[in-house]
């Protein structure tokens, strides 16, 4: 039987997401920004339980870079998108399963015996999310995994490569790999910054592998993080720092490097480098207040829209649009999901 392929191929860190409202508490006691995502130190080991013992928990699928390949395979046909990343063998692998079958996301799951799928929490104060993630199996994923007999067809079979930031904190010589591949063969590699830490604690890896990449995708707390971390002039400036971006020396110069930067409810910006001084900004139409449920994986539904619309081969303008629609959607229920009965997107 042939090996089935996917047209887009994903990495990253899977990740149960343990949500919580109200957490205005958690945030003063583990000492958190309400606004932010981190890796977990020691201080922060006992919050898992914590949420377990004295909250209410949602437990949802999450991990940004599989939050967004099933938000691609949410606009795109049916065996379009497969994921791959390091998990333990236990129940918290099934629901992350589970939950990717529901949206026809395939997945190719390195499984580490006698581990621990990777967790995140999740705390919402208002319409902010603070992110505090152990990593566990995530960070044990081996770059022989995508040379493996299952993988490696998959690898070379897919035209879009798409790789979360936080991948950059134990997992660069798995994404150099990939995104050398993809650029000596002319096919796209799209990277995420993620999360402010990763331009600011992770600069050497980050820049290793911005050669390689075609698409670059952030929010504006990434953005200012990584304008602040290589002496840009104006950190809070979205478009200079796209522009910055943009203009980086690039491996494969026959294809464009654009630089994408959500702010929310305000404006989207893209620059490409084939028409650095021309800008786009999109406007995004705000959702009211009352139905915002929460923001937590707003950013990776953005993503998810945006490259299944660019593997559906969209114009950029349309790629904007079908990320702005899934982000709207994402906001409106329980952390990173979409609506059933499906919503036609493209």
């Amino acid at each position: 039987m042939a090996t089935p392929t996917y047209k887009l191929f994903c990495i990253g860190n899977p990740l149960l997401d343990l949500q919580v409202r109200d957490g205005e508490e958690l945030l003063k006691k583990y000492d958190l920004k309400a606004n932010d995502a981190i890796l977990a130190e020691e201080k922060h080991m006992p919050i898992y339980d914590d949420l377990v013992k004295n909250y209410q928990v949602t437990y949802v699928a999450g991990g940004a870079s599989q939050n967004a390949a099933r938000g691609a395979a949410y606009v795109l046909p049916p065996d379009s998108v497969v994921y791959t990343g390091c998990v333990g063998d236990d129940d918290l692998a099934e629901q992350l399963r589970a939950a990717n079958k529901r949206e026809g996301l395939h997945e190719r799951y390195l499984v580490k015996k006698g581990e621990k799928t990777g967790a995140c929490a999740v705390v919402l104060t208002g319409h902010d999310r603070s992110l505090v993630t152990t990593l566990r199996a995530a960070e044990k994923f081996e770059k022989s995994h995508l040379s493996s007999p299952e993988v490696a067809p998959l690898v070379d079979a897919a035209k879009v490569f798409y790789v979360e930031g936080y991948f950059l904190t134990h997992g660069t010589e798995s994404i150099l790999e990939v995104s050398k591949k993809a650029s000596a063969s002319s096919k796209v590699f799209a990277l995420n910054l993620s999360a402010p830490f990763i331009p600011q604690f992770f600069k050497v890896q980050l820049q290793s592998v911005l050669p390689y990449c075609d698409i670059i995708i952030g929010n504006e707390t990434e953005a200012e993080a990584y304008a602040s971390a290589t002496g840009l002039l104006e950190p809070k400036n979205l478009v200079a720092t796209a522009k910055a971006i943009a203009a980086l020396p690039k491996a494969n110069m026959s294809q464009p490097r654009i630089v994408i930067f959500t702010h929310g409810a305000e404006s989207t910006v893209l620059v490409s480098s084939a028409d650095i001084d021309n800008a786009k900004v999109y406007k995004v139409d705000p959702i009211p207040d009352d139905q915002i449920v929460d923001t937590n994986g707003a950013g990776d539904a953005f993503a998810g829209g945006f490259l299944g619309a660019l593997v559906a081969g969209k114009n950029l303008d349309d790629c904007v649009e079908a990320g702005h629609k899934m982000g709207a959607m994402c906001v409106q229920l329980v952390g990173p999901q979409f609506k059933w009965p499906k919503v036609q997107i493209l």
